[in-house]
Protein backbone atom coordinates (compact mmCIF):
# COMPACT_ATOMS: atom_id res chain seq x y z
CA UNK A 1 0.00 0.00 0.00
CA UNK A 2 1.69 3.20 -1.17
CA UNK A 3 1.06 6.45 0.72
CA UNK A 4 -1.41 9.09 -0.43
CA UNK A 5 -0.79 11.64 2.32
CA UNK A 6 -4.46 11.35 3.25
CA UNK A 7 -6.26 9.89 6.23
CA UNK A 8 -8.72 7.07 5.52
CA UNK A 9 -11.48 5.14 7.25
CA UNK A 10 -12.25 1.47 6.59
CA UNK A 11 -14.97 -0.75 8.02
CA UNK A 12 -14.58 -4.46 7.33
CA UNK A 13 -17.97 -6.17 7.25
CA UNK A 14 -16.83 -9.63 8.34
CA UNK A 15 -15.13 -10.73 11.54
CA UNK A 16 -11.70 -10.85 9.96
CA UNK A 17 -9.52 -7.99 11.20
CA UNK A 18 -7.04 -6.07 9.09
CA UNK A 19 -3.53 -7.48 9.33
CA UNK A 20 -0.58 -5.35 8.29
CA UNK A 21 3.19 -5.69 8.15
CA UNK A 22 5.88 -3.06 8.42
CA UNK A 23 7.98 -4.67 5.68
CA UNK A 24 8.73 -7.94 3.90
CA UNK A 25 11.11 -8.72 6.76
CA UNK A 26 8.29 -8.48 9.34
CA UNK A 27 7.20 -12.14 9.86
CA UNK A 28 4.49 -11.50 12.47
CA UNK A 29 2.68 -8.31 11.55
CA UNK A 30 0.02 -6.50 13.54
CA UNK A 31 -3.71 -7.17 13.84
CA UNK A 32 -5.56 -3.87 13.53
CA UNK A 33 -9.26 -4.67 14.02
CA UNK A 34 -12.34 -4.52 11.81
CA UNK A 35 -12.89 -0.73 11.87
CA UNK A 36 -9.73 1.25 11.24
CA UNK A 37 -8.46 4.79 10.93
CA UNK A 38 -5.45 4.85 8.64
CA UNK A 39 -3.40 7.93 9.45
CA UNK A 40 -1.62 10.05 6.89
CA UNK A 41 1.76 8.50 6.21
CA UNK A 42 4.79 8.95 3.99
CA UNK A 43 5.89 5.33 3.72
CA UNK A 44 4.36 2.12 2.37
CA UNK A 45 3.02 -0.76 4.42
CA UNK A 46 2.00 -4.32 3.59
CA UNK A 47 -1.57 -5.56 3.96
CA UNK A 48 -2.64 -9.19 4.10
CA UNK A 49 -5.07 -9.85 1.23
CA UNK A 50 -4.95 -13.65 1.35
CA UNK A 51 -8.62 -13.75 2.41
CA UNK A 52 -10.82 -11.18 0.64
CA UNK A 53 -13.18 -9.31 2.95
CA UNK A 54 -16.10 -7.06 2.02
CA UNK A 55 -15.20 -3.55 3.17
CA UNK A 56 -16.44 0.01 2.90
CA UNK A 57 -14.10 2.96 3.24
CA UNK A 58 -13.27 6.51 2.29
CA UNK A 59 -10.22 8.69 1.75
CA UNK A 60 -10.67 12.00 3.54
CA UNK A 61 -9.60 15.27 2.04
CA UNK A 62 -6.49 16.66 3.77
CA UNK A 63 -7.52 18.73 6.77
CA UNK A 64 -10.96 17.11 7.07
CA UNK A 65 -10.02 14.45 9.64
CA UNK A 66 -10.97 16.62 12.60
CA UNK A 67 -14.46 17.15 11.18
CA UNK A 68 -15.27 13.42 11.28
CA UNK A 69 -13.08 12.23 14.13
CA UNK A 70 -13.13 15.23 16.50
CA UNK A 71 -9.35 14.94 16.78
CA UNK A 72 -6.55 16.50 14.71
CA UNK A 73 -5.03 14.35 11.99
CA UNK A 74 -1.64 14.39 13.74
CA UNK A 75 -3.09 12.07 16.40
CA UNK A 76 -3.25 9.27 13.80
CA UNK A 77 -0.15 9.93 11.68
CA UNK A 78 1.99 7.05 10.37
CA UNK A 79 -0.15 4.36 12.00
CA UNK A 80 -3.47 2.55 12.15
CA UNK A 81 -5.89 3.18 15.00
CA UNK A 82 -9.27 1.68 15.94
CA UNK A 83 -12.20 3.75 14.73
CA UNK A 84 -13.84 3.00 18.09
CA UNK A 85 -11.38 5.41 19.69
CA UNK A 86 -13.03 8.29 17.82
CA UNK A 87 -16.63 7.16 17.38
CA UNK A 88 -17.10 4.81 20.30
CA UNK A 89 -17.65 1.02 20.18
CA UNK A 90 -21.45 1.17 20.05
CA UNK A 91 -21.57 3.56 17.07
CA UNK A 92 -18.97 1.52 15.17
CA UNK A 93 -20.74 -1.79 15.85
CA UNK A 94 -24.06 -0.35 14.68
CA UNK A 95 -22.47 1.08 11.53
CA UNK A 96 -20.83 -2.23 10.60
CA UNK A 97 -24.07 -4.13 11.21
CA UNK A 98 -26.15 -1.78 9.08
CA UNK A 99 -23.58 -1.77 6.27
CA UNK A 100 -23.39 -5.57 6.25
CA UNK A 101 -27.17 -5.79 5.93
CA UNK A 102 -27.38 -3.38 2.97
CA UNK A 103 -28.74 -5.29 -0.06
CA UNK A 104 -26.30 -3.95 -2.67
CA UNK A 105 -22.90 -2.31 -3.12
CA UNK A 106 -24.56 0.94 -4.15
CA UNK A 107 -26.75 0.74 -1.06
CA UNK A 108 -23.71 0.28 1.15
CA UNK A 109 -22.03 3.34 -0.33
CA UNK A 110 -25.17 5.44 0.06
CA UNK A 111 -25.53 4.33 3.67
CA UNK A 112 -21.86 4.96 4.41
CA UNK A 113 -22.15 8.47 3.00
CA UNK A 114 -25.20 9.08 5.18
CA UNK A 115 -23.34 7.85 8.26
CA UNK A 116 -20.43 10.19 7.55
CA UNK A 117 -22.73 13.15 6.94
CA UNK A 118 -24.57 12.47 10.21
CA UNK A 119 -21.24 12.36 12.03
CA UNK A 120 -20.24 15.63 10.34
CA UNK A 121 -23.41 17.37 11.50
CA UNK A 122 -22.76 16.31 15.08
CA UNK A 123 -19.35 17.97 14.88
CA UNK A 124 -20.63 21.24 13.41
CA UNK A 125 -21.17 22.88 16.78
CA UNK A 126 -17.43 22.75 17.44
CA UNK A 127 -15.80 22.63 14.02
CA UNK A 128 -16.92 24.87 11.18
CA UNK A 129 -15.02 23.40 8.28
CA UNK A 130 -11.36 23.12 7.45
CA UNK A 131 -9.16 25.85 8.90
CA UNK A 132 -9.02 28.50 6.13
CA UNK A 133 -5.25 28.80 6.60
CA UNK A 134 -4.90 25.07 5.91
CA UNK A 135 -7.28 25.25 2.94
CA UNK A 136 -5.21 28.08 1.46
CA UNK A 137 -1.98 26.17 2.12
CA UNK A 138 -3.30 23.03 0.45
CA UNK A 139 -4.35 25.02 -2.61
CA UNK A 140 -0.95 26.71 -2.71
CA UNK A 141 0.96 23.44 -2.45
CA UNK A 142 -1.14 21.99 -5.26
CA UNK A 143 -0.07 24.98 -7.35
CA UNK A 144 3.59 24.40 -6.55
CA UNK A 145 4.11 27.35 -4.19
CA UNK A 146 6.85 27.31 -1.55
CA UNK A 147 6.19 26.54 2.10
CA UNK A 148 8.01 29.72 3.15
CA UNK A 149 5.84 31.83 0.88
CA UNK A 150 2.63 30.25 2.17
CA UNK A 151 3.73 30.73 5.78
CA UNK A 152 4.45 34.41 5.13
CA UNK A 153 1.07 34.86 3.44
CA UNK A 154 -0.64 33.27 6.46
CA UNK A 155 1.21 35.66 8.77
CA UNK A 156 3.12 32.96 10.62
CA UNK A 157 6.71 31.89 11.04
CA UNK A 158 7.70 28.84 9.03
CA UNK A 159 8.02 26.86 12.25
CA UNK A 160 4.54 27.71 13.52
CA UNK A 161 3.03 27.23 10.07
CA UNK A 162 4.58 23.75 9.84
CA UNK A 163 3.24 22.86 13.30
CA UNK A 164 -0.25 24.07 12.38
CA UNK A 165 -0.24 22.22 9.04
CA UNK A 166 1.03 18.97 10.55
CA UNK A 167 -1.62 19.08 13.28
CA UNK A 168 -4.49 19.35 10.80
CA UNK A 169 -3.14 17.31 7.86
CA UNK A 170 -0.93 14.79 9.67
CA UNK A 171 2.27 15.52 7.72
CA UNK A 172 4.57 18.50 7.39
CA UNK A 173 3.88 20.74 4.39
CA UNK A 174 7.19 19.83 2.76
CA UNK A 175 6.49 16.10 3.05
CA UNK A 176 2.95 16.60 1.81
CA UNK A 177 4.21 18.56 -1.21
CA UNK A 178 6.66 15.75 -2.01
CA UNK A 179 3.80 13.24 -1.82
CA UNK A 180 1.71 15.36 -4.18
CA UNK A 181 4.53 15.21 -6.74
CA UNK A 182 4.92 11.45 -6.18
CA UNK A 183 1.18 11.02 -6.76
CA UNK A 184 1.35 12.99 -10.00
CA UNK A 185 4.20 10.73 -11.14
CA UNK A 186 2.14 7.63 -10.37
CA UNK A 187 -0.83 9.05 -12.25
CA UNK A 188 1.33 9.80 -15.29
CA UNK A 189 2.75 6.27 -15.17
CA UNK A 190 -0.81 4.97 -15.23
CA UNK A 191 -1.58 7.04 -18.32
CA UNK A 192 1.79 6.50 -20.03
CA UNK A 193 3.17 3.16 -18.79
CA UNK A 194 6.08 3.20 -21.23
CA UNK A 195 7.32 6.72 -20.47
CA UNK A 196 11.11 7.08 -20.05
CA UNK A 197 12.18 7.75 -16.47
CA UNK A 198 14.17 10.86 -17.37
CA UNK A 199 11.15 12.27 -19.22
CA UNK A 200 8.87 11.52 -16.29
CA UNK A 201 11.30 13.10 -13.82
CA UNK A 202 11.53 16.28 -15.89
CA UNK A 203 7.77 16.49 -16.48
CA UNK A 204 6.97 16.29 -12.75
CA UNK A 205 9.61 18.75 -11.58
CA UNK A 206 12.33 16.52 -10.17
CA UNK A 207 15.90 17.82 -10.34
CA UNK A 208 16.99 14.79 -12.38
CA UNK A 209 16.34 11.08 -12.78
CA UNK A 210 18.44 10.20 -9.72
CA UNK A 211 16.37 12.57 -7.57
CA UNK A 212 13.18 10.98 -8.90
CA UNK A 213 14.47 7.47 -8.15
CA UNK A 214 15.41 8.38 -4.56
CA UNK A 215 12.03 9.98 -3.89
CA UNK A 216 10.20 7.07 -5.51
CA UNK A 217 12.04 4.52 -3.38
CA UNK A 218 11.39 6.56 -0.21
CA UNK A 219 7.64 6.57 -0.78
CA UNK A 220 7.10 3.25 -2.57
CA UNK A 221 9.66 1.04 -0.85
CA UNK A 222 10.86 -0.19 -4.25
CA UNK A 223 12.57 1.23 -7.31
CA UNK A 224 10.66 2.68 -10.26
CA UNK A 225 11.77 -0.31 -12.34
CA UNK A 226 10.47 -2.81 -9.77
CA UNK A 227 7.20 -0.90 -9.62
CA UNK A 228 6.84 -1.05 -13.41
CA UNK A 229 7.57 -4.78 -13.45
CA UNK A 230 4.90 -5.37 -10.80
CA UNK A 231 2.33 -3.81 -13.16
CA UNK A 232 -0.17 -2.84 -10.44
CA UNK A 233 -3.74 -2.60 -11.66
CA UNK A 234 -4.34 0.17 -9.09
CA UNK A 235 -1.53 2.70 -8.79
CA UNK A 236 -1.04 2.48 -5.04
CA UNK A 237 -1.81 -1.24 -4.52
CA UNK A 238 1.30 -3.17 -5.50
CA UNK A 239 1.31 -7.00 -5.32
CA UNK A 240 4.34 -8.58 -3.64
Amino acid sequence: MLPTGQLHLVLRLEELPLRSFASLEDPVGTTQGTAVIGGARAAPYLRDVSRPVASVGALLRPGAGRLLLSQPAAEFSHAHAPLEAAWGPVAVAEARERLAEAPSLAGRLDLFEALLLARLRRCEARYFGIDPRIAAALSGLQAGRSVAGLAEEAGHSSRYFTTLFRREVGLTPKTFARLLRFGRALDRLGREPGIAWAELAAAEGYADQAHFSREFRDFAGLSPGAYRRASPSAGRHVPV
